[in-house]
């Protein structure tokens, strides 16, 4: 069996056809990235297509030194980060002409369910960039090497950067427990 690297390689020489085993490799791991960072189900869905479309459309100019799977990550990150630049936008265009839309659907209440308490609202208000920290290092189980690769930072940048984040997650979540015990004593 070839590796990745090698089908990528492959790819490039023009063996269209070995992408859709890249499709089959990474596809899920990419939507649970892009799930965990915009979610949504739909959103990270039509997500994996377009990171999947897009790195079809680039594979010529991946270079090999970089690691295929953080290169992947990398447009899936810079994708989903203008995806969420583009609803933020959106959420103030509607503020603006008071026309927030407040019916939920269904599926949006059971997402809100599967990631509400004290680590929904904490993670809520960490920025993007630091969200995204959590994701690759925790969920994805990224080494910082290949965290740095994805954020164009160093190593020890992306280590330090995942501390920082980190702290301010345990002080949030540590402050929201002492704040619900001292509601119920």
């Amino acid at each position: 069996m070839d590796s990745t690297e090698e089908k990528v390689r492959r790819i490039q020489a023009g063996e269209a056809h070995l992408f859709s085993d890249v499709i089959r490799l990474y596809q899920h791991r990419i939507y649970l990235y892009c799930y965990r960072l915009l979610n949504n189900r739909e959103e990270a869905e039509d997500a994996v297509q377009d990171v999947l479309i897009k790195a079809y459309q680039n594979i010529r100019q991946y270079k090999p030194q970089a690691d295929f799977t953080s290169w992947l990550y990398k447009i899936a990150y810079h994708h989903c980060l203008n995806q969420l630049r583009r609803q933020r936008f959106q959420q103030q265009v509607r503020k603006l002409l008071r026309q927030e839309v407040t019916a939920k659907s269904a599926e949006q209440v059971v997402e809100n369910r599967l990631f509400s308490g004290p680590v929904a609202a904490a993670l809520e208000k960490l920025k993007v960039e630091e969200r995204n920290l959590l994701i690759l290092r925790i969920f994805e189980d990224k080494s910082f090497a290949e965290i740095g690769e994805i954020l164009g930072i160093n190593t020890e940048a992306a280590r330090k950067r995942y501390e920082r984040t980190r702290s301010k997650l345990k002080i949030d979540m540590e402050r929201k427990e002492h704040q619900l015990w001292a509601r119920v004593n």
